[in-house]
């Protein structure tokens, strides 16, 4: 997996922070997560191809999170598109965007399919051979998701040795990979592990913005090798931070440690702040494995 983040910012843009968006790459997929002010702009400086763009996952309608799509959408149209765009977000999505096409006397002529979303409990909400893409219930002012991104594992790698060794032959090499013994015309049995390897071990992502500190979360993102958690405020503003219904640096951290993450990734800050590594500072006394979001940071999961 490759996560870009393109924008890590709350609410306002500035000249030096953009808000959030975010691009994740999984096995040549590319995958848009939330789409605020700019999002166009920060894909074409990353060089981000728009016509690989075919899933968009939207965490709630705030505008710093959604005010970039209907332009995409538009952009998309613009440049001829005729593959289908699902969007993934909360009921009420659809008619925002389809009401702004309307009023433009616009519309689009590739398929445009929305998922809108109302459980307050985590779901499965798209599924492929090679991911699948579960709900994170969030608890902000008004209704959010998280999302986790979880890779499927992947066939086995051939032991090239190993089948030479036993003098398998190739019709039977799609099913080593797939893991199965291999019986030869002697009656012989021939394992598995002596005739393949194990993959490499798959990953997961978890993305929570924006929401309050809530304990609730940890079963759903136990173990993952990457959680982005929001961190608009720092302790010093906590009563900010419970007013708006976003976490502190020090909240995010403790979500961290007791999901036993690998790996803590900071964002969403707010504009308030002029030194980020107040937010390391605060959260690696908790988690030590934090990093800090920045807009046009590429990370490897």
């Amino acid at each position: 997996m490759k996560l870009y983040i393109l924008g890590c910012h709350a609410a306002t843009p500035s000249m030096k922070g953009n808000p959030t968006s975010q691009v994740l790459e999984i096995r040549n997929s590319i995958i848009l997560i939330d789409c605020a002010e700019g999002t166009q702009v920060l894909l074409r400086k990353h060089k981000i191809k728009f016509n690989r763009i075919n899933h968009i996952f939207i965490s709630h309608l705030h505008g710093d999170h959604f005010f970039g799509l209907p332009g995409l959408i538009s952009t998309f149209q613009l440049l001829g598109r005729e593959k289908e765009l699902h969007v993934y977000g909360p009921s009420g999505l659809k008619e925002v965007i389809l009401a702004l096409l309307r009023v433009g006397n616009s519309g689009t002529s590739y398929p445009l399919v929305f998922h809108e979303l109302q459980k307050n409990s985590s779901e499965l909400i798209f599924e492929n051979d090679k991911l699948e893409v579960r709900t994170i219930p969030l608890n902000h002012r008004i209704y959010t998701n998280g999302f986790l991104f979880s890779e499927k594992p992947k066939d086995r790698t051939l032991n090239i040795e190993g089948v030479a060794k036993y003098k398998i032959d190739k019709a039977f090499f799609k099913n080593i990979k797939g893991g199965k013994d291999v019986l030869l015309d002697s009656g012989e049995v021939i394992p598995n592990h002596l005739l393949s390897f194990d993959p490499p071990a798959p990953k997961s992502y978890a993305y929570c913005s924006d929401t309050a500190f809530d304990p609730s979360i940890v079963p759903l993102i136990k173990g993952v090798d990457m959680l982005y958690h929001e961190a608009t405020f720092l302790s010093s503003e906590a009563h900010l931070a419970a007013k708006t219904k976003h976490s502190t640096a020090m909240e995010a951290a403790k979500i961290a440690k007791e999901a036993g993450v690998k790996a803590l990734l900071l964002g969403h800050f707010s504009t308030r702040y002029k030194n980020k590594n107040a937010f390391l500072d605060e959260a690696s006394g908790i988690f030590p494995e934090v990093g800090l979001a920045e807009d046009g940071k590429v990370l490897e999961i």
